[in-house]
């Protein structure tokens, strides 16, 4: 089956930027009684992950805002395919939101061969939060830092664990094998939890894995941590260098939760919207809980929204390309 091929100039503009002067569906009336109704988010992925424990966490500041329930609706599948798909179908009129890991727009155009829905048929409202990743080996490999590790990769064979193809640990593992010339076999789960209890038990020496996941191991000296991928130190491990930090100078892997909206909502309603959400987030109990689990708040601006978008779609495309990823 041919694979499906992505043209960057067309994701770059994305429609997105370009959209308010074309808006057909709404006014400033609507704008100005909206909401009216039960306000629906989908979470296109299982509940009790990351765009789950954002929502929850915000849920009750922003009905307290806008005076109307706020409906969390799952809606997993395809790497987040299937609820972007029911979003960007969605009526246009501010009453269906997605919120989803930046992959959705970032890497799933790459590696998918067929998608039933556009990249310009969503657009960006706001950068809610970022994460990283964290490499992790278990004791019985011997080795204390990342250096160890790159050394050791280049003369014993390796694997590596991560929750699936595609997801943030198997692309951040990538580029990271990539820039250093390092040799690891990656090893798919379905999840980070099942990849984590193998590297917990030595039957995969490593993983790049997210947080939350292995930091009680961590703690409890069952992992070795041995950097984290984004451009900044994890606030639950703070003495765990980032990979740039242990010497792999230019390397930066953070990813993000994303607001989308279909493409026509009106930008007052949109604005409305994203600003009762970014307000909810930095409430310094939200913020706190989210630090706890690895996240920092962001709250960007849909224009930062898009220029971060376009920066890693380019990066993970790049990535994707090299290690010939596919998927169904």
């Amino acid at each position: 089956m041919e694979k499906m091929t992505v043209k960057p100039l067309q994701f770059a503009c994305l429609k997105w930027m370009c959209a308010a002067s074309f808006i057909l569906v709404g006014s400033a009336a609507m704008a100005q009684s909206w909401p009216t109704k039960p306000i629906k988010v989908i979470a296109p992925y299982p509940p009790g992950g990351p765009s789950d424990l954002v929502m929850r966490t915000a849920s009750e500041r922003i009905q307290a805002i806008l005076k109307q329930p706020i409906v969390i609706e799952n809606q997993p599948g395809a790497g987040g395919n299937i609820g972007a798909a029911a979003v960007a179908r969605a009526a246009p009129d501010g009453y269906t939101f997605l919120i989803a890991t930046d992959t959705l727009l970032t890497v799933n155009p790459h590696v998918y061969k067929s998608m039933t829905f556009k990249l310009d048929d969503l657009k960006p409202i706001s950068v809610l939060s970022s994460f990283s990743q964290t490499l992790v080996c278990n004791p019985s490999l011997g080795v204390k830092n990342l250096n160890e590790l790159i050394a050791k990769s280049k003369t014993t064979p390796l694997s590596y664990a991560s929750g699936g193809a595609g997801v943030p640990g198997h692309l951040s593992t990538e580029l990271l094998l990539n820039m250093t010339g390092m040799q690891m076999t990656h090893i798919p789960y379905k999840g980070p939890a099942p990849a984590m209890q193998d590297v917990l038990a030595g039957q995969v020496p490593c993983g790049l894995l997210a947080g939350p996941t292995v930091l009680p191991h961590v703690k409890s000296g069952k992992l070795t941590a041995l950097a984290v991928s984004g451009h900044g130190r994890s606030p639950t491990l703070p003495d765990v260098p980032t990979i740039a930090e242990a010497g792999v100078k230019g390397y930066e892997a953070d990813f993000s939760l994303i607001l989308l909206a279909p493409r026509q909502v009106p930008d007052d309603v949109v604005n409305k919207f994203r600003m009762a959400v970014v307000e909810a987030l930095r409430m310094p109990e939200a913020a706190e809980r989210l630090k706890a689990t690895d996240q920092i708040v962001i709250g960007s601006t849909p224009e930062e929204a898009v220029v971060k978008v376009n920066k890693d779609f380019a990066k993970w495309g790049a990535v994707a390309r090299k290690i010939g990823l596919s998927l169904d």
